[in-house]
């Protein structure tokens, strides 16, 4: 995946998502009952990351699972978007950062600064379909090859009884309705795994590199994940791409898309099928796990659009206690707990257990 150049600019604070409550005991041990029993911690303080709002359920999840835990910890999380996450991170905003792109070669050399003579690292900890949504009454079980949805993107196709589109849904009666294909109006990393898709399954109709801002002055433009979700609500003939947690969570329909000659639905288990079909980025500082996806697989169930959505952490920091709320943070957010509890509340695919050893083996970095 191409990545853009980083731009050191300041990013306007946003309002946070809390999503985490400090408890009111001021001992630095404490001790309660959480999900399995009782739990006894002596951390305390608070940190706050920064990005993807693709993430946002599942850090919903892990943080109120992490509270459970150790309630003398708050966590908070802005999903402002991944792109603005990275350059948050990388100006020392937040100490993490949530991303649905891995850091390029510049905000690597970025980094070295921001982490007090360390470097940051990608770990993959969020694992998501995204769905290709649209609002189409009376249609159902749409089907749509790569060119054909490439097309509609790209603005070639306009109505939705496009012969093109009629030949991927042989039987389906379909409306002359005007298409109206939304994108993100943020810097997205769900943008540049979708636009992604498009230049690797269908080169000739989608010319644009990978980028996670739109490059075309094609359709809607709409902030975030949940404003994408919404405008495809509010527009009858309307299609754009979200991450499926967002997606199954309204209204709104799915379409299958063409993974060699089989039609495919987006799922999580879908998607884990199509991840086992990739492999890891070459060339990455020690410790970062940044995954190349092969978007034209074949292999039998796989639905090649989706995430892996990364938690950027440093492998040192200038504040040693945020270095360690972080790390333990992300222990969790990575364990077998964490990963489920995030799979049954956002409906992602939980990380193999291969994954989490070399997760772990990363986490254990940072203080080093």
């Amino acid at each position: 995946m191409n990545r853009r150049t980083f731009r050191r600019a300041a990013v306007p604070a946003a309002l946070a998502l809390s999503l985490g409550l400090a408890a009111c005991s001021g001992e630095n041990e404490t001790t309660t009952t959480g999900g399995e029993g009782t739990s006894t911690s002596d951390l305390s303080g608070s940190i706050a990351g920064a990005g993807a709002s693709t993430q946002t359920a599942a850090q919903q999840t892990w943080a109120a699972g992490f509270n459970a835990e150790n309630p003398d910890v708050t966590v908070n999380y802005d999903p402002v978007g991944s792109g603005a996450g990275r350059e948050q991170f990388l100006n020392g905003g937040v100490p993490f950062a949530g991303s649905d792109a891995y850091l390029d070669e510049e905000e690597l050399a970025a980094s070295e600064e921001r982490c007090a003579g360390g470097n940051a690292i990608d770990l993959p900890v969020y694992v998501s379909p995204i769905s290709v949504a649209y609002n189409l009454p009376g249609v159902e079980n749409l089907q749509l090859s790569p060119t054909t949805l490439a097309n509609i993107f790209n603005g070639t196709i306009t109505t939705w009884n496009d012969p093109a589109i009629t030949a991927d849904n042989p039987g389906a009666t379909l409306p002359d309705t005007r298409i109206n294909p939304v994108h993100r109006s943020d810097d997205s990393g769900t943008t540049e795994n979708f636009t992604d898709y498009l230049h690797a399954t269908a080169p000739e109709a989608w010319t644009a590199e990978p980028d996670g801002e739109w490059p075309l002055q094609t359709g809607e433009a709409a902030q975030g994940t949940s404003g994408v979700v919404q405008a495809i609500g509010a527009g009858e003939g309307s299609i754009g791409y979200a991450d499926e947690s967002q997606v199954a969570a309204s209204d709104l329909q799915a379409a299958a898309l063409k993974v060699g000659e089989n039609w495919v639905a987006p799922s999580a288990e879908a998607a884990a099928t199509a991840l086992d079909s990739s492999s890891r980025v070459e060339g990455r500082p020690e410790g970062d796990i940044a995954i190349e996806i092969d978007r034209t697989t074949t292999a039998d169930g796989a639905y090649p659009l989706f995430i892996v959505s990364y938690a950027i952490a440093c492998t040192a920091y200038e504040d040693a206690t945020q270095g360690e709320l972080v790390k333990s943070y992300l222990t969790y957010v990575t364990s077998e707990e964490g990963q489920q509890a995030a799979a049954e509340r956002a409906g992602s695919a939980p990380i193999s257990d291969q994954l989490r050893e070399d997760i772990t083996t990363s986490l254990d970095m940072i203080g080093a």
